[in-house]
């Protein structure tokens, strides 16, 4: 018997018909404004919880008739760092590339599935692939440089994309965010072929930031670079997600646990595991991940 039963004793005062359909009313009430309560934080915690900058659904894409990716389903938050691990072969570069269309260049391959990009679907009949490749840019593994000076690496694509700005307020904020603004600042209008490979790294990466994307993805970005430039590169790919979203694979799991915020692991096509960083390389949910990250494979 709980306290808010009536006491079952015979010299307890009787409750009138009318009384107790008044209280059964009230609490029919109170019960119907909990439930609304309850609906109304429910609805408030959806509305107010982060929705994945790119949500991925069910993706399987094909070389011909090599599967090279396999039912891939994962949400990347915003302003993260998201690396992607795995062995030699897995997908990671494939899944990478999936992300601003940049594998349908290549002739004989399939897609399958849903990639949306704030909601929309990038593989739309009626959306512009140059569109999703200027909003979701790409660094590759070995720095490209254009034949051209410093400046116009930095400017050019904003220029045949017909920016109106300042354009030397862009190329300067572009090298700041890069972290190469103080070391090139004098000799801009030098090739940017005089400049070091990590130099050259970081250029690349300005000239991404210059045509303003939302996303940046990076393919192994310092794989050919010595340790000072990597330190270099790793800095600022730490600065660049206070207002970018950051995909990244490398093969460096000690690259992967220093700058990221969550990694997914990648084996045979398929997506074994993905979590916060610092939980998956100390605390992973499946074997084959544990096996992987404490080096059993690789």
């Amino acid at each position: 018997m709980t306290t808010d039963d009536p006491p079952n004793d015979a010299h307890s005062p009787t409750t009138s018909v009318d009384e107790a359909s008044a209280d059964d009313a009230s609490a029919v009430s109170n019960g119907q404004a909990a439930d609304e309560d309850a609906q109304t934080a429910a609805s408030n915690t959806a509305s107010t919880a982060v929705q994945p900058k790119i949500k991925i659904e069910d993706l399987n894409f094909w070389y011909e008739d090599n599967h090279a990716l396999q039912g891939i389903t994962m949400g990347i938050q915003p302003e993260q760092v998201t690396a992607l691990i795995g062995p030699s072969g897995c997908g990671k570069s494939t899944l990478l590339r999936c992300l601003n269309r940049m594998n349908e260049l290549i002739q004989g391959t399939t897609l399958e599935g849903t990639i949306r990009v704030d909601g929309q679907d990038i593989y739309a009949p009626n959306t512009d692939p140059v569109m999703v490749r200027r909003r979701v840019g790409m660094v590759f593994q070995k720095p490209n440089p254009f034949p051209k000076t410093i400046y116009k690496n930095v400017a050019w694509g904003a220029e045949i994309n017909g920016y109106t700005g300042d354009i030397d307020a862009l190329v300067e904020r572009s090298l700041r965010q890069a972290a190469l603004w103080d070391e090139v600042k004098d000799q801009l209008h030098s090739s940017a072929y005089n400049l070091s490979g990590g130099q050259q790294q970081r250029l690349c990466i300005a000239r991404t930031l210059a045509v303003e994307p939302d996303v940046l993805l990076m393919d192994e970005p310092a794989s050919a670079l010595d340790p000072i430039a990597t330190s270099k590169v790793e800095e600022t790919i730490t600065e660049l997600k206070e207002k970018y979203t950051i995909v990244i694979v490398t093969h460096n799991m000690q690259q992967a646990s220093r700058i990221s915020d969550e990694t997914a692991f990648l084996y045979m096509g398929r997506l074994i595991e993905m979590n916060p960083t610092d939980q998956l390389f100390t605390r992973p949910e499946k074997d084959r991940t544990e096996a992987y990250v404490t080096g059993r494979f690789g």
